[in-house]
């Protein structure tokens, strides 16, 4: 049923490229609820202590997730545009690098965290996710996604439990 939400963008970014666009699925309530239910469904028997959501597109569905599991929500932002001290972590991407961070004082050690992004695809910024999340001496219980992009094989890269709703071959 959810899938029928996402839309298929060809050429976007960049040619042969098809990006998969899930603001259809945001912008009904019914399919916005649902995504966030079955997000949350692997991890309502664990503690969680808090949801971090990746800029931006993680912040929709890890806000909505972080209700479910009466945890708090964590934001990791582009580089400076957190106010206080903070933990950075560089990642390459197709076209570059780029810099991600979290407030050092976000979480206490040993928080137990859910890490959330709208899509797995290499795993490459999940993975830089995770790192930063390892400054902090995070207890990573896992990582949820909406969308999966199997062919990518972004799962490989990651070390932990992964959990995505939608996967794509």
């Amino acid at each position: 049923m959810l899938q029928s939400f996402i839309k298929d963008i060809p050429n976007f970014p960049k040619e042969g490229i098809i990006f998969k666009d899930i603001s259809p699925l945001w912008a009904d309530a019914n399919a916005l609820k649902t995504a966030a239910d079955a997000l949350a469904a692997p991890y309502l028997s664990q503690e969680i202590d808090f949801v971090v959501g990746i800029e931006s597109r993680g912040f929709i569905l890890g806000a909505m997730m972080a209700e479910r599991l009466n945890a708090g929500f964590i934001p990791i932002r582009k580089a400076g545009k957190l106010p206080s001290a903070v933990f950075r972590q560089t990642y390459s991407l197709e076209y570059g690098a780029d810099v991600m961070e979290i407030h050092k004082d976000a979480f206490p050690k040993n928080a137990k965290i859910l890490l959330h992004d709208d899509v797995l695809a290499s795993g490459g910024t999940a993975k830089a996710a995770l790192e930063l999340l390892k400054q902090g001496n995070a207890n990573v219980v896992g990582t949820a996604f909406l969308l999966e992009l199997l062919f990518l094989d972004g799962r490989s890269v990651l070390d932990n439990n992964v959990h995505s709703v939608i996967q794509y071959a």
